[in-house]
This record gives C-alpha cells, sequence and structure tokens, in this order.
C-alpha cells in the first residue's frame, strides 16, 4: 500500500459521553465520595438509587427532597436487578471486590473507588459550563494532575464559552426547523461553521432572541454570516454595544473581519517608586493611548507615559463623580478601540475598588486584563525597614482599611502578641484608632510606626508606642499618604529592639559579636 497511516499508541482508554437520562445508577455507600458520584449522576438526569445504612449531610438532603431512592440498609445482591450501571464507594474492600465481581458476571459496567483494578472505566476530572463539559482523565496515573491539567484548560477558555455554545444551540434548532431538508444538511452545516469560526466567542455568547431573528433571517436569504449587522441589547439604552456592533460593517464600511475592540488594561502602580513597577507594568503604560490615572500616582511614575493623562479629579464627597468621569472616559476611548490602561496605586484588589472597575466595564462588554502592582500594606513598611513578618516574633499579619464605605472605623479583633495589624487611610482618624485599638486590648507599649510615601524619595518612618504616637504624629507632622502599622515586628530591624523584652536576641540575626 503507497498510502501510511498512523499507528495507534495504545494504553489509553475509550472516551465517550455516556446518555445516562432516565437510565438507573446503583450508588454503594454513603460518604462524601459517594456524594460526589451521585451529584455526577444527577447532572447527568440519571435516576439514581443509594443503598447505605448511613448517610452524609448532604445525601440526607438530596434523600430529603427525593432527588434520590435511599435503601437503608447494606448491600444485597437483589439491589442489581434493574441497574444500568454500579458505584461502589465503601470502605470495605473485600465487599467492593464482591459487588464488583457480581456486577461483571451480570454484565454491568461498574467503578469500585480506589479501586483500579476492579473498575470498569474511570471518573475523569471535569469541568462544567452549561452545556460545555470537558474532561480529563490521566488513565488513574495521576488523578491529582488531572485536577491541575483541568483548572489550567478551563482557566484558559474565553468568558462566556458555555453560554455561546447554548446560543449557537438554540440558532441550530431555529434553522432546522425554518429549513428541515435533508438534501440541506451540508448548507446547514457550512453556514453554522463559517458563523462559529468568524465569532468571538465572547459576542456569541451576548446572542439574545431579536440577534437570532436576525441570524435566521440571514440564513434564509443565504447570507454570508459575516456580514449579518448584530446589535447588543444595550443599545436600548442608546449606547452601542462596544463587542458585537463594533464588528458589523455597513454598506459606507468594507467588512475586513477585523473587531475594532478597544483594550482596557487594569494597572497597579505599586508603592510610588517607578523602578518598582513591573516589567508588565511599564510596557502597558508604553503601549498605551490613554491613561486613566488616580489622583495620588506620584510624578515620578507619571513621568514615564508618553500618551494623555486623564486624572480623576477626586475631592472629599466628590469621590463617586469623580469615578463615573473615569468610567465615562474609559467607555468613549475603548469605543475607539483604543488601548486604555486605568493606572491605580498600590495593587487595584487591595482597596482599590479594583473590582468594582472590572464588574463595571465588563457590564459593558469589555473584559480587563490585570497587571498587579505593589501594596503598599505589605511593601510600604517593608520599603521603611519593618518586616510585617518575623520569625519569633509576627507570625501573621491583618490588613485593614480606616476609611470603610459609610465612614466607620474597622472592626478590630482582640489583640494577639505575634500579629501586625496594618491599617491603610486612616492616619487623619490616628487618635480614634488608638483609641479603639486600646479597647480592645492592644498593650499601651505596642510599637506603632506611621509610613509615609513609602517608596518615594521623601519616604519617611515616624515612630512610637500606642501610648505616644498621637502626641509623636502632632509634633513631627504628617505628609500623605500614609498608613499605620501595629506590632511588635516594627522595632524588630531597629538597634534599640535587641534590648526590648518581647524579643529573643537569637531570632533577629542582624547583630555580629563585633
Amino acid at each position: 500500500m503507497s498510502q501510511t497511516f498512523r499507528d495507534p499508541q495504545g494504553g489509553g482508554s475509550l472516551i465517550v459521553a455516556w446518555q445516562a437520562k432516565a437510565r438507573s445508577i446503583l450508588i454503594v455507600g454513603g460518604g462524601a465520595v459517594a456524594a460526589g458520584r451521585v451529584f455526577n449522576a444527577l447532572e447527568a438526569d440519571a435516576q439514581v438509587t443509594v443503598v447505605a445504612p448511613k448517610l452524609c449531610p448532604e445525601l440526607e438532603y438530596r434523600a430529603q427532597v427525593q432527588q434520590i431512592t435511599w435503601r437503608n440498609r447494606t448491600f444485597e445482591d437483589s439491589d442489581l436487578d434493574g441497574s444500568d450501571m454500579v458505584l461502589t464507594a465503601i470502605s470495605d474492600a473485600s465487599e467492593s471486590r464482591r459487588i464488583a465481581d457480581t456486577c461483571k458476571q451480570r454484565r454491568i459496567p461498574v467503578n469500585a473507588a480506589d479501586i483500579n483494578d476492579l473498575c470498569d472505566f474511570w471518573f475523569m476530572s471535569t469541568h462544567r459550563d452549561h452545556s460545555v463539559q470537558i474532561a480529563v482523565s490521566t488513565n488513574s496515573k495521576a488523578p491529582r494532575l488531572a485536577n491541575r491539567i483541568r483548572r489550567q484548560i478551563a482557566s484558559s477558555l474565553p468568558r462566556g464559552t458555555g453560554q455561546a455554545v447554548e446560543q449557537i444551540g438554540r440558532l441550530r434548532k431555529r434553522i432546522r426547523e425554518a429549513d428541515p431538508r435533508p438534501e440541506n444538511s451540508k448548507r446547514r452545516m457550512t453556514w453554522l461553521t463559517q458563523l462559529c469560526d468568524y465569532w468571538p466567542i465572547e459576542q456569541l455568547a451576548k446572542l439574545d432572541s431579536d440577534n437570532i431573528d436576525s441570524l435566521l433571517d440571514a440564513y434564509v436569504q443565504d447570507h454570508d454570516p459575516q456580514s449579518v449587522r448584530i446589535r447588543d441589547t444595550s443599545e436600548s439604552s442608546g449606547m452601542p454595544s462596544p463587542v458585537l456592533a463594533n464588528c458589523t460593517h455597513t454598506p459606507d464600511t468594507p467588512n475586513t473581519g477585523e473587531v475594532n475592540q478597544g483594550r482596557l488594561i487594569l494597572v497597579g502602580a505599586g508603592v510610588g517608586d517607578p523602578e518598582l513597577l513591573t516589567v508588565r507594568a511599564h510596557r502597558a503604560l508604553k503601549e498605551a493611548d490613554i491613561v486613566l490615572a488616580d489622583k495620588l500616582i506620584p510624578e515620578a511614575v507619571l513621568d514615564i507615559i508618553d500618551c494623555e493623562i486623564y486624572t480623576a479629579r477626586k475631592f472629599p464627597g466628590a469621590a463617586s463623580e469623580a469615578q463615573d468621569d473615569l468610567y465615562r472616559r474609559g467607555l468613549e476611548e475603548l469605543a475607539k478601540g483604543k488601548c486604555v490602561v486605568r493606572l491605580k496605586q498600590g495593587d487595584p484588589f487591595v482597596y482599590g475598588r479594583g473590582g468594582e472597575e472590572v464588574l463595571f466595564f465588563r457590564s459593558h462588554g469589555y473584559e480587563s486584563e490585570m497587571v498587579p502592582g505593589l501594596s503598599s500594606a505589605i511593601n510600604g513598611p517593608g520599603l521603611c525597614g519593618i518586616p510585617v513578618t518575623h520569625r519569633g516574633v509576627a507570625d501573621q499579619v491583618l490588613v485593614m482599611s480606616g476609611a470603610n464605605r459609610n465612614g466607620d472605623l474597622p472592626t478590630v479583633p482582640q489583640f494577639v502578641a505575634t500579629r501586625t495589624l496594618v491599617i491603610l487611610m486612616a492616619v487623619k482618624r490616628l487618635e480614634q484608632v488608638v483609641g479603639l485599638l486600646a479597647e480592645h486590648g492592644f498593650p499601651a507599649d505596642l510599637p506603632v510606626a506611621i509610613v509615609e510615601r513609602a517608596g518615594c524619595s521623601d519616604q519617611r518612618t515616624v515612630r512610637g508606642s500606642l501610648q505616644t504616637i498621637v502626641d509623636v504624629v502632632a509634633r513631627a507632622g504628617h505628609n500623605p499618604p500614609g498608613l499605620i502599622v501595629a506590632g511588635y515586628s516594627v522595632n524588630v530591624l531597629s538597634d534599640a529592639a535587641i534590648q526590648d523584652r518581647y524579643l529573643d536576641p537569637s531570632t533577629l540575626g542582624l547583630h555580629s559579636s563585633e
């Protein structure tokens, strides 16, 4: 033969998607493993029977709401009658083997948890998103690694993948109803293939009933799916969809197949020193068409930006208006297809409202790329010689905000000697904070530091104790922004610390005998 064909590798499993709807699945066991098996079977619309003298709380619930049939006893061979599949999840290995042998004699496929040689099939690590199911098998060699592989695959999927499949399924059904002729099967398949290959998955996920009607009309009229004008439902508010509307063309604008989609990057500016920006943050700032910056971004960071900088005009009492102004400008530039960098101080997700901005722009069809920054909560003290953890001194860190949404002081837990407390945005309320800590058992001699403008050329640390820090700051003044650090780690790197009663000199590693 002149043709060559690939050789089978062997050693794998025959992977199929078994249609278990209305099939009878028997599960022997009532623990957590059995509960996982039950859930998988119910997701496949199977009829599930559980045999066990005792059930875990989850299975008790499923029995109470009649999702499963429970036989309150140990397994009997008669339980196999009418079963299409059997899953054992019991700790008695000899009984599992006996059940598996009986199943094989009756030609019923069986899986015995943790006894591979008894299994006719394995359970795979699965990801579920609507009708999308992705399964990973290592053929029982490395189940934990299968979970890791599955998570990595799932994280790489475009947002809305499952919803996109649902919408294409609706459209496919409508097309078959409108054109059921068998001889047009190839035409239907070709047209849907072009649609699925052309439209980004994120856009397919946004299809609604009106969009599906438009696509059905295009199919009936034999129009190319790439030429269909699709509008998002957000048009009803007067704002065109930045995802769908920009992907279409009118008679005056040729369809190049390219998406005029803006790019949004949420960047953390770190603690203030441009040399402490991440490489990725620096690259994003250089690639930006416009940077929307917080008011407190240091000039040294702004100086490296080549494009237009639009600064939030945040003043007391007008923070919401300033935020809305940034949102408005961001949407305007994204609709033009611009690369917009939203530059936030520190790390956007550490008291930076970064999550709110992600959700806002997502609601308008834009996904944010995340570029973390060094958070002042951890790195600010470090830059000023205060490690927030230190062996033998501090083994935990609690980060809090002194500017909660309603202006309330934070809820402070009781004092723990080995905990470092970092409070952001609270120096202006220092006296109130000190009083709050004292009420919760923080000792008067506890070291306290005010870290100012960490990472900038004029950074400063003002030190005292819980009893003295208010007076110290009153004498020394304050240069914002700053944060409060309270705990025995505050002085751990200072020369005086070696004399303090709460430190074990052997843990410091800072002083030689010279």
